[in-house]
């Protein structure tokens, strides 16, 4: 097989990880068999008109996955012993029972993989940084490796951003990240400013660092830049938070000129905004991110919690300038040391070979499925959502409240949060988050909903399920 020419283009990943990935798929489709001999790695390089190292490392990760063997002075050949090298990784080995624990329905789950294809691909991502096990078990200096800070300007450039990797740095988690930021740039007793309805974990942040928290009004496009502005002069806040993307719990989006608004408030008033995007991934477009309308004010945390999964620990902070550096890695230092060299290696290596973008696409195409489901089984203008949000807002009627209703819901298998979580300033609405992901499957999910429609109907005590 000296004739094997690979179209590259088949495949989104770096070069050298889409010359392996093209083995792998011409094996499967009987192009490239066992024992076929592949081009050598000069010949290839000329061929593809790409530099003889990228095929060298692609020849390398094909070896890596048990695709091909290579033999000093004899070339490379197919081995085709794909199945043996996920043997001797265990990976068909059924999950540890001792594993399983409770699931938090508290939290805003995205849908969990369950394509067998998308999770054996997970798997070999782990066999591969398996190889580097000892290294990894090391301390390492804060904020990644200079392949993981690679791994994550290129994260980081789908979403319009592309800073110098001097500001980027890999944090364990966004909720770390928001804590040390908020610690640098407020003291006890000063105010920061939020959505009046927003993030719980922001609530949490500012009560452990006593500061005073103080809700902005908000419509349909989030919150009001006159508002913002009036707050700026009634408060001298130091500093605002927003979850502009698929905002949890509203699902709202701000929209680009009302960010423009926003920003130009904070510039005006040196207000920096802490842009929590935990979601900015999930839209297959939208509006710019607030790191790239106003990068000298805002502070940029791209959590993967959402995205690719919350058991990796792990955000990409962007800092405004270089002067927000040192502090910054000093505060996060004293908390939380690094961030997992195990995690981090993981997540670069699926950035890397294109499995991220896998899980990634799974979760957009499974939210957007149960959205659907709502949509068919709840009244329209009953709720809130995003066609893609992993939840909904529900506005409670009939005589519900947001504790019956949520006692009524606590063992349907889904998470009902009520809005006290929440709410930031004034009463609490009556209404719930309702979460559609996690582990659910999609019938036990309609059975939820089914559950939960029925209750709507009518007042509490028609639904009562309990004597």
């Amino acid at each position: 097989m000296k004739n094997w020419h690979p179209d590259l283009s088949r495949s989104s990943s770096p070069r050298y990880i889409a010359i392996a990935d093209l083995i792998e798929l011409d094996l499967r489709s009987g192009i490239l068999a066992a024992g076929d001999r592949l081009p050598p790695q000069r010949v290839l390089a000329k061929r593809l008109n790409i530099d003889f190292t990228t095929v060298a490392r692609g020849y390398v990760e094909a070896q890596k996955r048990g695709l091909v063997d290579s033999h000093v002075g004899r070339g490379t050949f197919v081995t085709g012993r794909r199945e043996k090298e996920r043997g001797d990784f265990v990976l068909d080995a059924a999950p540890d029972p001792r594993r399983a624990a409770a699931i938090d329905f508290s939290m805003n789950l995205p849908p969990e993989p369950n394509d067998p294809d998308l999770v054996a691909r997970m798997r070999e991502g782990m066999s591969v940084v398996a190889a580097d096990l000892v290294s990894l078990l090391r301390y390492q200096g804060f904020g990644g490796s200079g392949m993981d800070k690679e791994a994550a300007a290129a994260w980081l450039g789908r979403r319009g951003l592309n800073p110098g990797p001097e500001r980027i740095f890999v944090t364990p988690g966004a909720h770390p990240a928001l804590l040390a930021i908020f610690g640098l740039l407020a003291k006890p007793g000063e105010t920061v400013l939020s959505e009046n309805i927003t993030y719980p974990g922001m609530r949490s942040i500012a009560a452990q660092l006593r500061l005073n928290l103080a809700g902005l009004p908000m419509d349909e496009d989030g919150i009001l830049p006159d508002a913002f502005a009036e707050s700026c002069e009634r408060l001298q806040p130091r500093a605002l938070y927003l979850n502009p993307t698929l905002q949890n719990p509203l699902t709202l989006t701000i929209p680009q000129g009302r960010r423009e608004a926003i920003a130009a408030v904070a510039r005006k008033y040196r207000v920096p905004i802490i842009e929590d995007d935990a979601y900015g991934f999930i839209p297959l477009s939208g509006p710019a991110p607030m790191a790239a309308i106003a990068p000298d004010v805002t502070w940029h945390i791209g959590g993967l919690a959402k995205c690719i999964g919350a058991g990796l620990r792990l955000a990409f902070v962007v800092a405004p300038d270089t002067r927000t550096i040192w502090p910054f890695v000093s505060a996060m230092r004293s908390s939380t040391v690094m961030a997992s060299p195990l995690t981090m290696a993981l997540a670069t290596r699926w950035i890397e070979d294109g499995t991220a973008d896998g899980i990634l696409h799974f979760i957009r195409t499974e939210a957007a499925a149960r959205q659907e489901m709502v949509a068919d089984i709840l009244p329209p203008g009953r709720y809130r959502s995003d066609p893609i949000s992993f939840n909904i807002w529900l506005p409670l009627g009939n005589g519900w409240t947001r504790a019956t209703f949520g006692g009524h819901m606590r063992n349907a298998g889904i998470g009902v949060v009520a809005s006290d979580a929440f709410t930031v300033e004034g009463a609490a609405p009556e209404a719930v988050r309702v979460c559609l992901g996690g582990p659910i499957s999609r019938d036990a999910l309609k059975g939820a909903l089914d559950f939960m429609a029925h209750a709507l109907e009518g007042p509490p005590e028609m639904a009562a399920s309990f004597f």
